[in-house]
């Protein structure tokens, strides 16, 4: 890969994202240490734009930079995913609630296209999980608060971590189908304190599956 190659797109930024990928697909496996210098002969680039590449990722908490010891994918302690799914709990029940009150009944029937997917992947499990991602970002989307939705960025990057951990759970994608169907069901009848709440307990249900 020559580094002009990647143009227009800023080059570390290209980078990140073959990196980012890469950690999310366990290639780069947690803990696991990260050679600079292999990475850099694979890409064909010089060792500046990684390691801006890499501090992008640490800011994100997908990597952890020591001192002397260089860049290393982060490990997520039992402690940390606690917190994650805590701060994304608050902050999605936030968003379902302003949807519920605030929607249109076009944006509603988008969701609801969208959940009618998620219905039929429940056995195709990265498909589940595509549109399960979909889903969340699109409401999101709707509540229309980019800070919130930075931060949800950022703590959901963290989550995918942890993701195959919660996927291999017998019985989950079940359950959070029937989780999705209780939200959904909030957001049609227009009750945003209950769907705040269904959303609430899908992410603690997703942090029991995970841990």
């Amino acid at each position: 890969m020559a580094e002009t190659s990647l143009s227009p797109r800023a080059l570390y930024e290209e980078v990140a994202e073959l990196l980012r990928q890469r950690i999310f697909n366990r290639e780069l496996a947690p803990g696991s240490w990260i050679d600079e210098l292999k990475l850099a002969e694979e890409y064909g680039i010089s060792r500046t734009p990684l390691r801006e590449a890499l501090k992008v990722l640490a800011t994100e908490g997908l990597v952890t930079m020591k001192v002397r010891r260089g860049a290393y994918v982060t490990e997520v302690s039992d402690s940390d995913l606690a917190d994650v799914y805590h701060l994304l709990a608050l902050l999605e029940s936030d968003a379902a609630e302003v949807v519920a009150t605030k929607a249109s009944d076009a944006q509603i029937r988008e969701l609801q296209a969208l959940h009618n997917e998620l219905e039929k992947a429940v056995q195709h499990r990265e498909r589940f999980f595509e549109i399960n991602e979909a889903f969340h970002m699109r409401l999101l989307e709707i509540a229309n608060n980019r800070w919130r939705d930075q931060m949800v960025a950022d703590l959901r990057k963290v989550m995918k971590l942890n993701r195959h951990n919660s996927l291999l759970k017998s019985g989950r994608i079940e359950e959070s189908l029937l989780e999705h169907r209780a939200i959904m069901a909030g957001l049609v009848a227009r009750d945003a304190a209950r769907t705040a709440q269904h959303m609430r307990e899908h992410f603690k249900s997703g942090l029991d599956a995970a841990a």
